[in-house]
């Protein structure tokens, strides 16, 4: 790799190179949370809460796992206090590393449809916004390299819960959902009174202003 990308956190400015860490080997999770945005997507956060137990296990394979946005910083660290998470997060807020990883789409790509996702040229992208993970590899001399990229419903291997549901007689049970993560909230905002809409769509969350 030979872009230099700048990235904002709780150690300040840090490079792609930075934030292996001392391993050779880096886990990105590309997480959805635009700068205009009060909150990160739910579903993104619905995999964000299955990272901290894996962190200590990862870091003795030579593994950092941690997640981007493009969010100010302070938005992050704040959302993030807010869910109790104590893994990496990171801004890409003053780059375009997101968009060079096809995750993040410009006002102007999403007017002349012209996006690039999970591997193919998509019309409508979500908001400017979509899911994914990256994987690097940093070697002996410091080169950096770009070794694997996942998107789309490619993240639900990360999902532990999934995998839960998958035992239990109902499953996922998501069929006849207009969105198949319709039923996901925040941990924080489930209620006794929880309903699930099968017709919602996806709903990204709220902008200021």
């Amino acid at each position: 790799m030979e872009t230099r990308y700048v990235f904002d956190g709780p150690d300040g400015e840090e490079s792609l190179a930075d934030l292996f860490d001392g391993r050779s080997q880096l886990i990105v999770y590309h997480f959805m949370f635009a700068p205009e945005w009060e909150e990160g997507c739910r579903s993104c956060s619905f995999l964000a809460d299955h990272i901290d137990g894996t962190l200590v296990h990862l870091g003795h394979r030579d593994v950092t796992l941690l997640a981007v946005s493009r969010a100010p910083y302070p938005k992050l660290e704040a959302f993030g206090k807010r869910m109790g998470w104590r893994f990496k997060w990171v801004s890409s807020y003053r780059n375009d590393f997101n968009r060079d990883y096809c995750v993040s789409f410009t006002k102007e790509d999403v007017a002349k449809g012209d996006t690039y996702y999970n591997y193919e040229k998509r019309k409508h992208p979500s908001e400017g916004e979509a899911p994914g993970t990256s994987v690097f590899y940093q070697d002996a001399a410091g080169n950096v390299f770009h070794t694997y990229s996942s998107y789309a419903r490619g993240g639900a291997l990360l999902l532990g819960a999934y995998n839960y549901l998958d035992l239990v007689p109902k499953g996922r049970d998501e069929e006849g959902l207009a969105f198949t993560m319709a039923w996901i909230r925040h941990h924080d905002r489930y209620d006794d009174h929880y309903v699930v809409d099968p017709k919602a769509g996806y709903v990204a969350p709220k902008s200021h202003g």
